[in-house]
Protein backbone atom coordinates (compact mmCIF):
# COMPACT_ATOMS: atom_id res chain seq x y z
CA UNK A 1 0.00 0.00 0.00
CA UNK A 2 1.23 3.48 -0.92
CA UNK A 3 1.18 6.18 1.69
CA UNK A 4 1.15 9.48 0.30
CA UNK A 5 2.71 12.43 2.00
CA UNK A 6 2.74 15.88 1.10
CA UNK A 7 5.25 17.42 4.70
CA UNK A 8 7.86 19.19 3.48
CA UNK A 9 10.94 19.96 6.08
CA UNK A 10 14.23 21.22 6.11
CA UNK A 11 17.65 20.73 7.25
CA UNK A 12 20.40 22.24 8.11
CA UNK A 13 24.05 20.57 7.27
CA UNK A 14 27.82 21.49 6.79
CA UNK A 15 29.65 21.40 3.31
CA UNK A 16 33.60 20.17 5.15
CA UNK A 17 35.96 23.17 3.84
CA UNK A 18 38.58 20.22 3.73
CA UNK A 19 36.54 18.78 0.56
CA UNK A 20 37.52 21.43 -2.03
CA UNK A 21 38.05 20.85 -5.92
CA UNK A 22 39.16 22.79 -8.45
CA UNK A 23 35.40 24.54 -8.54
CA UNK A 24 33.65 24.58 -5.26
CA UNK A 25 33.75 21.78 -3.13
CA UNK A 26 33.76 18.24 -4.41
CA UNK A 27 30.81 16.89 -5.61
CA UNK A 28 30.48 13.59 -4.26
CA UNK A 29 30.89 14.95 -0.73
CA UNK A 30 28.11 17.58 -1.77
CA UNK A 31 26.07 14.35 -2.80
CA UNK A 32 26.71 12.18 0.60
CA UNK A 33 25.69 15.64 2.81
CA UNK A 34 22.56 16.07 0.76
CA UNK A 35 22.09 11.87 1.37
CA UNK A 36 22.71 12.09 4.98
CA UNK A 37 20.56 15.07 6.31
CA UNK A 38 17.68 13.27 3.06
CA UNK A 39 18.20 10.23 5.36
CA UNK A 40 18.10 11.69 8.69
CA UNK A 41 15.34 13.95 8.56
CA UNK A 42 12.79 12.69 5.88
CA UNK A 43 13.49 8.95 5.46
CA UNK A 44 13.75 8.27 8.72
CA UNK A 45 16.34 6.11 8.49
CA UNK A 46 13.82 3.23 8.26
CA UNK A 47 15.28 1.69 5.06
CA UNK A 48 18.43 1.08 3.08
CA UNK A 49 19.40 3.33 0.46
CA UNK A 50 19.16 1.93 -3.01
CA UNK A 51 19.37 5.10 -6.17
CA UNK A 52 20.24 8.75 -4.73
CA UNK A 53 20.39 11.53 -7.99
CA UNK A 54 22.52 14.66 -7.50
CA UNK A 55 22.13 17.55 -9.97
CA UNK A 56 24.71 20.12 -9.15
CA UNK A 57 23.15 23.54 -10.09
CA UNK A 58 26.27 25.67 -8.99
CA UNK A 59 29.79 25.48 -7.22
CA UNK A 60 28.91 24.58 -3.18
CA UNK A 61 30.95 26.18 -1.24
CA UNK A 62 32.48 25.67 2.60
CA UNK A 63 29.74 26.20 5.56
CA UNK A 64 25.93 25.48 6.12
CA UNK A 65 23.75 23.85 3.79
CA UNK A 66 20.15 24.49 3.91
CA UNK A 67 18.27 20.44 2.52
CA UNK A 68 14.43 21.21 2.03
CA UNK A 69 12.51 18.21 0.85
CA UNK A 70 9.68 16.35 0.41
CA UNK A 71 8.87 12.32 0.74
CA UNK A 72 5.76 12.57 -2.01
CA UNK A 73 4.96 8.68 -1.58
CA UNK A 74 6.30 5.62 0.76
CA UNK A 75 4.94 2.30 1.92
CA UNK A 76 6.30 -0.21 3.60
CA UNK A 77 9.29 -1.50 1.95
CA UNK A 78 10.05 1.65 -0.25
CA UNK A 79 9.79 5.84 0.57
CA UNK A 80 11.23 7.74 -2.00
CA UNK A 81 12.16 11.47 -1.41
CA UNK A 82 12.71 14.74 -3.91
CA UNK A 83 15.12 17.07 -1.95
CA UNK A 84 17.29 20.64 -2.66
CA UNK A 85 19.72 22.02 -1.12
CA UNK A 86 20.43 26.06 -0.81
CA UNK A 87 23.09 28.31 0.38
CA UNK A 88 22.48 31.83 0.75
CA UNK A 89 18.89 31.45 -0.61
CA UNK A 90 20.48 30.37 -3.85
CA UNK A 91 19.84 26.39 -5.19
CA UNK A 92 22.83 24.47 -5.25
CA UNK A 93 21.58 21.42 -5.32
CA UNK A 94 18.61 19.57 -6.41
CA UNK A 95 17.67 15.50 -6.37
CA UNK A 96 16.04 12.46 -4.76
CA UNK A 97 16.50 9.18 -2.98
CA UNK A 98 15.00 6.14 -3.31
CA UNK A 99 15.01 4.12 -0.16
CA UNK A 100 13.71 -0.07 0.16
CA UNK A 101 14.27 -2.49 2.73
CA UNK A 102 15.81 -5.80 1.15
CA UNK A 103 14.10 -9.33 0.61
CA UNK A 104 15.29 -12.73 -0.17
CA UNK A 105 16.16 -13.33 -3.49
CA UNK A 106 18.18 -14.93 -5.99
CA UNK A 107 21.77 -13.04 -6.21
CA UNK A 108 23.76 -12.36 -9.68
CA UNK A 109 26.90 -10.63 -9.70
CA UNK A 110 27.29 -9.05 -13.31
CA UNK A 111 30.31 -6.51 -12.20
CA UNK A 112 32.63 -8.50 -10.99
CA UNK A 113 35.99 -6.94 -9.09
CA UNK A 114 38.84 -6.52 -11.93
CA UNK A 115 41.77 -9.01 -10.77
CA UNK A 116 44.28 -6.53 -9.76
CA UNK A 117 47.06 -6.73 -6.62
CA UNK A 118 45.98 -5.77 -3.73
CA UNK A 119 46.61 -2.29 -1.99
CA UNK A 120 49.63 -3.44 -0.88
CA UNK A 121 51.28 -3.96 -4.05
CA UNK A 122 50.41 -1.11 -5.57
CA UNK A 123 52.40 2.17 -5.14
CA UNK A 124 50.47 5.09 -3.44
CA UNK A 125 50.30 8.70 -5.68
CA UNK A 126 49.05 11.92 -4.85
CA UNK A 127 47.16 14.06 -6.80
CA UNK A 128 48.37 17.86 -7.23
CA UNK A 129 46.84 20.06 -4.47
CA UNK A 130 45.86 22.51 -6.38
CA UNK A 131 43.51 20.76 -8.31
CA UNK A 132 42.16 18.28 -6.30
CA UNK A 133 43.00 19.93 -2.71
CA UNK A 134 40.28 17.08 -1.14
CA UNK A 135 42.74 14.32 -2.04
CA UNK A 136 44.44 14.97 0.90
CA UNK A 137 41.92 13.14 2.88
CA UNK A 138 42.45 10.21 0.99
CA UNK A 139 45.26 7.20 0.37
CA UNK A 140 45.10 6.54 -3.63
CA UNK A 141 47.65 3.31 -4.61
CA UNK A 142 46.54 2.76 -8.93
CA UNK A 143 45.88 -0.64 -9.35
CA UNK A 144 46.28 -0.59 -13.14
CA UNK A 145 49.00 0.96 -15.84
CA UNK A 146 46.34 3.60 -16.61
CA UNK A 147 47.62 6.95 -14.51
CA UNK A 148 45.88 10.93 -14.67
CA UNK A 149 47.54 13.06 -17.05
CA UNK A 150 49.73 10.08 -18.89
CA UNK A 151 48.60 10.56 -22.47
CA UNK A 152 46.97 6.82 -22.64
CA UNK A 153 44.79 5.64 -25.08
CA UNK A 154 41.76 4.89 -22.90
CA UNK A 155 40.04 6.74 -20.59
CA UNK A 156 39.85 4.64 -17.39
CA UNK A 157 41.47 4.52 -14.24
CA UNK A 158 41.65 1.83 -11.33
CA UNK A 159 42.79 2.39 -8.10
CA UNK A 160 42.67 1.40 -4.59
CA UNK A 161 41.33 4.24 -1.96
CA UNK A 162 40.59 4.36 1.35
CA UNK A 163 39.91 7.44 3.73
CA UNK A 164 42.62 8.82 5.93
CA UNK A 165 40.26 9.41 8.69
CA UNK A 166 39.29 5.74 9.13
CA UNK A 167 35.95 5.77 8.27
CA UNK A 168 33.02 3.17 7.76
CA UNK A 169 32.35 2.22 4.27
CA UNK A 170 28.82 3.29 4.43
CA UNK A 171 26.36 4.66 1.86
CA UNK A 172 27.70 8.33 2.28
CA UNK A 173 31.19 7.18 1.87
CA UNK A 174 30.33 5.03 -0.91
CA UNK A 175 28.35 7.94 -3.14
CA UNK A 176 32.49 9.95 -2.18
CA UNK A 177 34.46 7.21 -3.55
CA UNK A 178 32.12 6.89 -6.90
CA UNK A 179 33.18 10.67 -7.76
CA UNK A 180 36.81 10.39 -6.25
CA UNK A 181 38.98 9.53 -8.92
CA UNK A 182 39.95 12.22 -11.71
CA UNK A 183 37.33 12.20 -14.74
CA UNK A 184 38.42 8.89 -16.66
CA UNK A 185 39.77 11.67 -19.26
CA UNK A 186 42.84 12.77 -17.39
CA UNK A 187 44.22 9.24 -18.32
CA UNK A 188 44.07 10.36 -21.81
CA UNK A 189 45.16 13.73 -21.56
CA UNK A 190 48.43 15.46 -20.36
CA UNK A 191 47.30 18.75 -19.19
CA UNK A 192 44.47 18.84 -16.69
CA UNK A 193 41.65 21.30 -16.93
CA UNK A 194 37.78 21.62 -14.90
CA UNK A 195 35.43 18.55 -15.40
CA UNK A 196 32.68 19.35 -13.24
CA UNK A 197 29.89 17.00 -12.40
CA UNK A 198 26.58 18.37 -13.61
CA UNK A 199 24.47 14.93 -12.56
CA UNK A 200 25.41 11.79 -10.67
CA UNK A 201 23.46 9.19 -9.90
CA UNK A 202 24.65 6.92 -7.76
CA UNK A 203 23.03 2.88 -7.46
CA UNK A 204 23.53 0.79 -4.22
CA UNK A 205 24.24 -2.99 -3.57
CA UNK A 206 22.41 -5.06 -1.37
CA UNK A 207 26.23 -5.24 0.32
CA UNK A 208 25.57 -2.18 2.18
CA UNK A 209 22.43 -3.75 3.93
CA UNK A 210 25.61 -5.60 6.23
CA UNK A 211 28.40 -3.72 7.74
CA UNK A 212 31.17 -3.55 5.12
CA UNK A 213 33.66 -2.40 7.73
CA UNK A 214 35.87 0.05 6.65
CA UNK A 215 40.04 0.14 4.98
CA UNK A 216 40.39 -0.01 1.24
CA UNK A 217 37.75 0.31 -1.64
CA UNK A 218 38.30 -0.79 -5.26
CA UNK A 219 37.04 1.76 -7.26
CA UNK A 220 36.76 2.01 -10.70
CA UNK A 221 35.82 4.77 -13.36
CA UNK A 222 36.15 4.97 -17.18
CA UNK A 223 34.33 7.91 -19.50
CA UNK A 224 31.70 6.12 -22.13
CA UNK A 225 31.29 8.84 -24.12
CA UNK A 226 32.12 12.41 -24.87
CA UNK A 227 31.78 15.22 -27.47
CA UNK A 228 29.96 18.86 -27.69
CA UNK A 229 31.98 19.92 -24.25
CA UNK A 230 30.04 16.96 -21.85
CA UNK A 231 31.21 13.45 -21.33
CA UNK A 232 29.79 10.50 -19.27
CA UNK A 233 31.30 8.76 -17.05
CA UNK A 234 30.75 5.25 -15.45
CA UNK A 235 32.17 4.19 -12.01
CA UNK A 236 32.02 1.19 -9.46
CA UNK A 237 33.11 0.93 -5.91
CA UNK A 238 33.77 -2.72 -4.29
CA UNK A 239 35.03 -3.59 -0.64
CA UNK A 240 37.86 -4.99 -0.51
CA UNK A 241 36.85 -8.37 -0.21
CA UNK A 242 35.41 -8.05 -3.78
CA UNK A 243 31.71 -7.71 -3.23
CA UNK A 244 29.93 -4.59 -5.39
CA UNK A 245 28.93 -1.40 -3.26
CA UNK A 246 28.06 0.59 -5.71
CA UNK A 247 27.70 1.56 -9.54
CA UNK A 248 27.60 5.56 -10.59
CA UNK A 249 27.09 7.32 -13.69
CA UNK A 250 27.23 11.12 -14.05
CA UNK A 251 27.10 13.69 -16.72
CA UNK A 252 30.32 16.16 -16.95
CA UNK A 253 30.90 19.34 -18.47
CA UNK A 254 34.31 19.69 -20.19
CA UNK A 255 35.61 22.60 -19.31
CA UNK A 256 38.93 23.98 -22.17
CA UNK A 257 41.80 24.25 -21.31
CA UNK A 258 43.14 26.79 -18.97
CA UNK A 259 46.80 29.33 -19.80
Amino acid sequence: MVRRVTTSTENETRIDPLWRSWEGAHGGHVAAVALAAVRARFAGGAHPVRTLTTHFLAPAAAGPLHVSGTTPASGRRTAACVFSGHQDGLPVVVGSALFGSGRPGTPYDGQPAPDVPGPEGCEAVRLPGHLAPFAWQLEIRPASADLPLAGGDRAHLLAWVRFTDGRALDAGAVVTLTDVLPPALYAVWRSPRPVPSAELTVHFTDALDESTGDGWALVRIRTDHAGAGWAVDDSAVWAADGRLLALGRQSRVVRGERP
